[in-house]
């Protein structure tokens, strides 16, 4: 999201309203990228992101090829960028990964002339996720009575630090002039949040998700922890856990989205989660296909017009 416009952001989400129409018909494919090849490349585990750049690239008429990682030569002890460098050889239009370490798509970018879509990079960044949320919440903004973001009011609570939907919704939602808030705990916090992301910090959930517009809650990502940052799993939903009760002290018409997968009982309430009037859970996997479709869209054409030139 660093570095996209607002009329970039505001092209993406248009041509995403345009796929998502593909995405309820009867028959789900169009020919918009036949002849065109993708492939994923996942080094951690994903069940959205994955499915839903398949789904996008192949609604689409594309070639998608799976790099499952557990059966391909990095077991053998083959480097990323050999790994990355060797499908390339294979002439794809565009190379999704998902990787653990933070900036490596700015690596491969230096090191290798072809198309990569971050489909999220360690703590740093997720922006499809981010384009997604955005989509969802632009869908909702006549039921909370505003015509854009402007103004908006977004909170973002939980384990912020180990976040990286929460550092490409900050990045996203301000372009588009929105109000964020980074809601939790000190020691699930970045080290000076406001002044890197332009947000305003709040270490009391009452007080952070006062009379906001957006409640967005992250999950807890216990496996990028060490211990140590919450005293347990119970005190954590007592003190920060989302819930109807809660809920109240939002604006009236708030929204309540997570990223995904849920914890439940963690973060959020199973009652709040399943209520769709409220939870946007299940409307931002369906907004999930139509966004990645228009990423692919966007970058084999650009892709395709670079080889041309």
């Amino acid at each position: 999201m660093e570095g996209l416009t607002r009329t970039e952001i505001e092209q993406l989400l248009e041509t995403s309203v345009s796929m998502r129409e593909v995405n309820r018909r009867d028959i789900k494919k169009v020919p918009t990228l036949r002849g065109k090849t993708v492939i994923n490349l996942f080094y951690e585990n994903s069940t959205r992101t994955r499915g839903s750049f398949e789904l996008a690239g192949k609604r689409m008429s594309a070639d998608v090829i799976n790099v499952s990682v557990a059966t391909s030569s990095v077991k053998k002890g083959e480097t990323l960028i050999d790994t990355v460098a060797t499908l390339h050889a294979m002439n794809p239009d565009a190379v999704v990964i998902r990787h653990a370490d933070s900036g490596i798509h700015t690596f491969l970018a230096r090191e290798l002339d072809t198309a990569l879509i971050n489909a999220g990079d360690g703590r740093h960044e997720h922006p499809t996720q981010a384009l997604l949320d955005m989509l969802t919440i632009r869908d909702n903004l006549f039921r909370m009575g505003r015509s854009d973001f402007e103004g908006l009011t977004v909170a973002i609570v939980g384990d912020v630090a180990h976040s990286r939907v929460a550092r490409s919704n900050a990045i996203g939602l301000a372009t588009m002039g929105a109000r964020v808030r980074f809601v939790g705990p000190p020691t699930l916090m970045p080290t000076e949040a406001e002044k890197a992301f332009g947000v305003t910090v709040h270490h009391r959930l009452e007080e952070g998700i006062k009379d906001a517009d957006v409640v967005m809650i992250l999950r807890l990502q216990l496996e990028r922890m060490g211990g140590g940052f919450f005293p347990s799993i119970r005190e954590y939903f007592e003190f920060w856990g989302m819930s109807h009760e809660r809920l109240k002290l939002a604006s009236e018409d708030a929204l309540v989205m997570h990223p995904g997968p849920m914890n439940r009982g963690v973060e959020i309430a199973s009652p709040l989660a399943d209520d769709l009037e409220r939870s946007m859970i299940l409307d931002q996997v369906h907004n999930g296909v139509a966004v990645r479709m228009a990423v692919l869209y966007h970058i084999c054409n650009a892709s395709s017009h670079r080889q041309n030139q």
